[in-house]
């Protein structure tokens, strides 16, 4: 299974024939290596509303004919605007032809900016990423929670992504405890250095979890990984 970090928290997971994107903010993202036009994947993932997640799933999955996943809620959403969508919620879990996907919960918001004020698209989550033999946890924009010891104990993990920039999710002292609780085989950062007020040192992150004996790497956008 192959992973390609593309800036901020938008990754794609590639296996055999099948290319997933998740959280796909890549226009007016300024690390992002790839535009929308560039993309080439048969589902779209997104954790939460917010444009620098939500971003471009709409263009990538009306030009893919793509289907988005995402709760019931941003699901619906990508419907009424024709793109076609697989609804869930927090906890559930569904099987695609590429693997399966279970949303976790994950404390955040999942609101989008539109002419008349901010519309709330459900809950925001995690989401657990099974194909090719392997896991990957993508926490979504997320504060620590204890939680994530129980999601690791159940749902053995290879990767966890994590975000470290601070501010609006955890930093790199809270991400490091996440891991502790995840108990992942690897352990990448992500959601920080996209702006300066998320600036993060991905390394002081890498050399923390790698003192718990768990794997870990900075990923720059653009560069791609095996699990």
């Amino acid at each position: 299974m192959k992973v390609r970090y593309l800036g901020h928290a938008a990754f794609t997971f590639s296996h055999d024939a099948h290319t997933l994107i998740i959280d796909p903010f890549l226009s007016g993202n300024p690390r992002a290596p790839l535009k929308p036009a560039d993309v080439a994947a048969q589902y779209v993932l997104v954790s939460h509303a917010h444009p620098d997640h939500f971003g471009d799933a709409i263009e990538i999955a009306r030009a893919n004919n793509a289907t988005v996943v995402s709760n019931f809620e941003i699901g619906t959403y990508c419907q009424s605007l024709g793109v076609a969508a697989h609804t869930m919620h927090i906890g559930g879990s569904h099987r695609f032809p590429f693997g399966t996907v279970k949303l976790t919960i994950a404390h955040h918001a999942s609101t989008i900016p539109t002419d008349s004020g901010l519309l709330t698209l459900g809950n925001p989550c995690g989401m657990l990423v099974s194909m090719g033999g392997r896991t990957i946890y993508h926490t979504g924009d997320t504060g620590l929670f204890y939680d994530m010891k129980l999601i690791g104990e159940m749902n053995p993990v290879d990767l966890a992504l994590v975000p470290i920039g601070d501010n609006y999710t955890m930093g790199v002292a809270d991400a490091v405890k996440a891991v502790e609780l995840i108990r992942p085989r690897a352990a990448v950062p992500m959601h920080y250095g996209t702006f300066d007020l998320i600036a993060a040192s991905p390394e002081e992150f890498v050399s923390k979890v790698e003192k718990l004996g768990v794997a870990s790497k900075v990923l720059e956008p653009g560069a791609e990984m095996e699990i």
